[in-house]
C-alpha cells in the first residue's frame, strides 16, 4: 500500500489476503430514512451525542470557511442542497477549493474516547480530509497498538502517518499544526480565531473529556467477542463527520471492534456531499461501504447491528 517512508514501511491493515467474512443469510439492506430515529431505544444515545455536540460548540459541523452559496439553488443532478420548505440551501467552503489535497489517504492511530485524538479528528473534518483510522482501544488494546509500539516504541495516540510527505508524528497539537500548514488554505485567507475550540488546548481537552464521559468512554477497550483478525480486514469506508449524533455510534462500534476504516469527511460545506449524491443519489450519514462483503448501507442502528453480526465471534 505505502512503501519506503523514511526507510520504514507503512504496513497496510490488510497486508496479506484479508480474512473471509460472510453476511448473515437473513440480512436485508435497510431502507434509508433521513433524520429519523428508527428505534426508540436509541433515543438516549442520540440525546447524549447531542449534548456532546453542544459541549464541543458544534466543532466539526462546518468545514473551514463555510459559506452559503444560495438559498434558492436550482435542482441539479449530482449536486447536494438542503431542502427547507421552499428554500434550497447550497453551501461550500470559501477557502478550501484551492487547498492542497493528499494524493494518498493519511493514517491516524486513535480511539474514540481519547480527547487528544478527538481534536485531531475535528481538524480533519474542518479541512475536509479523508483519513484511514486505525483504532487502538485505550491506546493499548488491539493489534494496531502493537504495530504502533513496534514502529515507534510507544503506545500513545494520536499518531499520524502521511505517506505523501513521509511525515510521522505524535502529539495532537503538532499534528493539528501540520495538517493546517500542509493541507489547509493560506493563513491570510481565513480568521484563525475560527479554530479556537480546537487550538485552545485546555478548553479542547477539557470539553472533549466531558464528551467521552457523556458517551461512557467509548472504544476504551477491545470488544471481547471481536474477531481476532479484524485488524487484517480491508478498511471499511464510512461517510460522515465527527460530531453527528447518528455517526457517533457507528464510529464507536468500529473502534471497539478494532476495524480499520476510511473516514470520508462530510461536514456542512464539504465537497464530499456532492460526491455522495453522485454515488448514491442522496445525501445521508452515516453511510457505510464494506469492501470485505460488498455491502453498502445507511441507517446508524442497522449499521451497528451489521458490524456486530459480521465482525464478532459467535459462541
Amino acid at each position: 500500500f505505502f512503501d519506503g517512508l523514511l526507510g520504514k514501511t507503512v504496513t497496510p491493515s490488510s497486508a496479506a489476503a484479508p480474512p473471509k467474512v460472510e453476511v448473515p443469510e437473513d440480512f436485508v439492506v435497510p431502507e434509508p430514512k433521513p433524520l429519523t430515529l428508527t428505534r426508540s431505544s436509541d433515543l438516549p444515545s442520540v440525546l447524549k451525542s447531542s449534548a456532546a455536540l453542544a459541549v464541543r460548540l458544534a466543532t466539526g459541523v462546518f468545514v473551514l470557511g463555510w459559506k452559503i452559496d444560495s438559498i434558492f439553488a436550482p435542482e441539479e443532478e449530482g449536486k447536494y442542497a438542503l431542502q427547507l420548505g421552499p428554500l434550497s440551501l447550497r453551501d461550500s467552503s470559501s477557502v478550501l477549493q484551492d487547498a492542497p489535497r493528499p494524493e494518498k489517504p493519511l493514517i491516524l492511530y486513535e480511539y474514540a474516547a481519547s480527547p487528544f485524538a478527538k481534536r485531531v479528528r475535528e481538524t480533519i473534518n474542518l479541512l475536509d480530509l479523508t483519513v484511514e483510522y486505525r483504532p487502538c482501544p485505550g491506546a493499548r488494546g488491539g493489534q494496531f497498538s502493537l504495530d504502533l509500539f513496534e514502529r515507534t516504541g510507544r503506545r500513545t495516540v494520536p499518531y499520524l502517518i502521511d505517506p505523501n510527505t513521509g511525515t510521522e508524528m505524535f502529539e495532537s497539537g503538532d499534528i493539528i499544526d501540520y495538517l493546517l500548514q500542509t493541507y489547509g488554505p493560506p493563513e491570510d485567507s481565513y480568521d484563525k480565531k475560527a479554530l479556537w475550540p480546537i487550538t485552545f488546548e485546555a478548553f479542547s481537552i477539557y470539553t472533549s473529556t466531558i464528551v467521552a464521559i457523556l458517551r461512557g468512554m467509548p472504544a476504551a477497550s477491545r470488544q471481547p467477542n471481536a474477531r481476532p483478525d479484524n485488524e487484517q480486514m480491508l478498511p471499511l469506508e464510512l461517510w460522515g463527520y465527527e460530531c453527528s449524533p447518528f455517526v457517533v455510534p457507528v464510529r464507536e462500534k468500529l473502534g471497539s471492534l478494532c476495524l480499520p476504516h476510511l473516514m470520508v469527511s462530510c461536514s456542512r460545506g464539504s465537497a464530499n456531499r456532492d460526491r455522495m449524491v453522485q454515488k448514491t443519489g442522496r445525501f445521508q450519514v452515516p453511510y457505510l461501504c464494506d469492501p470485505n462483503t460488498g455491502v453498502e448501507m445507511f441507517e446508524s442502528p442497522e449499521i451497528c447491528d451489521y458490524l456486530e453480526a459480521v465482525y464478532t465471534v459467535k459462541e
